[in-house]
């Protein structure tokens, strides 16, 4: 059955301050339904003249939020964590009509996003510097932990309230402000974000929301006043983002794409890991996501056991109308990514990189529903770990199966790619766990189905995947700069 409520489509808008801007100079982007494929919004984007004014009004806001002490501060960010909470159904809807992301699915984004929120909050009254000692010259050494002042922060599509948890929180609990650029693909889960922010008692101006083109993004950028900038998103866009930090030497945080292995070892519990491996990489979010285990490796002795177990899981998982309640694959985000997809998928099958088992088609669904962009849950078994298929990010749902038989050879495989974010690891040995999650050039490891981005441990990754950490105390102090204070006795 389908879940009740309005499905409108909201007005989108820009936040400068406590201004809701319907109209800007960057023009209009149309905004597409990904469920249905027909137009049902036109968003207006930032242009140069409204991003210069939101980064002055950052600035401004920089010297009130700065001065606040920091337990104010914190009071402020877990009311709006209240908020988040008490709207988490509102947040729900809104992702199902920005993204397609099914209704089920979405529930998850408001916890997440309320839960980075508490715990940031508690850091924000916890910055302290360090006493360094005055040996040998006898004088008095300090460190001040300082905001680096206004950070600019772009998200990407597929999670955009998760994205906004963590890493606006963060700034603002270190007391930095923010301007963000949402994706154009998904502005109305950043819109009710500013808005609530607003209703929390934050002052104007610490938050602004700026949807926008490629010339708002360059200036936002490229910007003197924007001391340090966030990014979550593909290696392409990363390296022009790099390209114009470079010019003022300005750091950055790049929490960028993945291509992680998820290996199961012939000790696994087969039913508990083909259910992990086929739910979260051919079913969440449609594949859409930078941590996902879109790499099988299973062991020789349970591969063909296992690749039996992970088709039939994935053929019973319900796809259709993300509004539908039991909906678990929704679509992919356009109909771009729906041809980068299935040209991947072509190119395999021309190539012989693997033996296709399942899917590799667009699903023609019925009623409202015939123009989505909705591809079919698609495995590859058998597969050449040097293939294009096995080393490049797909970001849809295609999973690849490949066959070893040692440890070393698992190790191997998996540290095969220019990628490095997550790693996965099935079995009920606890010491190979532990010395294959030491070998895995990953920036983080799960082990028998762990939880993905907990607010309390850094997330990031290394190589194609980024650099810099978001999540923890590392994620806090992404946001600081230390200054070193010497006094001559």
């Amino acid at each position: 059955m389908s879940m009740e409520f309005n499905a409108s489509c909201p007005q989108a808008c820009l936040l400068i301050g406590d201004q809701i801007i319907e109209k800007a100079s960057g023009g209009v982007y149309t905004h597409i339904n990904p469920a249905t494929g027909k137009a049902q919004a036109e968003i207006p984007l930032a242009g140069v003249e409204e991003t210069e004014s939101a980064i002055a009004t950052a600035v401004s806001a920089f010297e009130v939020w700065r001065a606040m002490p920091g337990r104010e501060r914190a009071l402020l960010l877990n009311r709006f964590a209240d908020l988040i909470k008490a709207n988490a159904t509102d947040f729900q809807r809104l992702a199902v009509i920005e993204g397609g992301t099914p209704f089920s699915v979405a529930a998850g984004g408001a916890g997440l996003a309320e839960e980075w929120t508490r715990y940031y909050a508690g850091w924000a009254d916890k910055l302290d510097g360090q006493v360094v000692s005055s040996y040998p010259n006898d004088e008095f050494i300090y460190t001040l932990p300082e905001p680096y002042g206004v950070i600019g922060i772009v998200v990407t599509w597929n999670g955009p309230l998760i994205s906004l948890g963590m890493k606006v929180i963060p700034a603002l609990a270190a007391g930095n402000t923010v301007v963000v650029k949402p994706a154009e693909q998904t502005p109305f889960v950043a819109a009710l974000f500013g808005k609530l922010a607003l209703e929390a008692g934050i002052p104007p101006g610490v938050i602004n929301i700026l949807p926008g083109g490629v010339e708002s993004a360059q200036t936002l950028i490229a910007h003197p006043d924007v001391q340090k900038v966030s990014f979550t998103g593909g290696p392409v866009t990363a390296r022009k983002i790099l390209h114009q930090c470079a010019e003022l030497l300005k750091p950055s945080v790049m929490e960028l794409g993945g291509k992680s292995a998820n290996i199961v070892f012939d000790d696994a519990d087969l039913d508990s890991a083909a259910q992990h491996a086929a739910m979260m990489s051919v079913g969440l979010l449609s594949g859409q996501g930078c941590e996902l285990p879109t790499r099988l490796l299973v062991q020789e002795g349970v591969y063909d056991e296992m690749v039996e177990k992970v088709v039939a899981i994935a053929k019973s998982l319900p796809i259709g109308d993300p509004r539908d309640v039991n909906t678990f694959i929704g679509p992919v985000i356009n109909a771009e990514a729906c041809h980068r997809i299935l040209s991947m998928v072509g190119r395999a099958k021309a190539a012989g990189a693997g033996r296709l088992v399942l899917g590799g088609e667009r699903l023609s669904l019925e009623g409202d529903l015939a123009d989505g962009f909705y591809v079919s849950p698609t495995i590859f078994a058998d597969v050449d770990p040097y293939s294009e298929i096995a080393q490049q990010e797909v970001f849809g749902p295609v999973l690849v199966i490949q066959k070893f038989s040692s440890e070393e050879e698992a190790i191997t495989i998996a540290n095969a790619t220019q990628y490095g974010l997550g790693g996965y690891i099935q079995t009920n040995d606890l010491k190979r766990a532990h010395r294959v999650a030491a070998a895995l050039k990953t920036g983080f490891v799960h082990i028998n189905g762990s939880r993905n981005i907990p607010s309390h441990a850094p997330f990031g990754g290394l190589g194609l995947s980024g650099f810099g950490k978001e999540g923890g105390r590392p994620g806090l102090d992404e946001f600081v700069r230390l200054k070193t204070v010497s006094l001559s006795q």
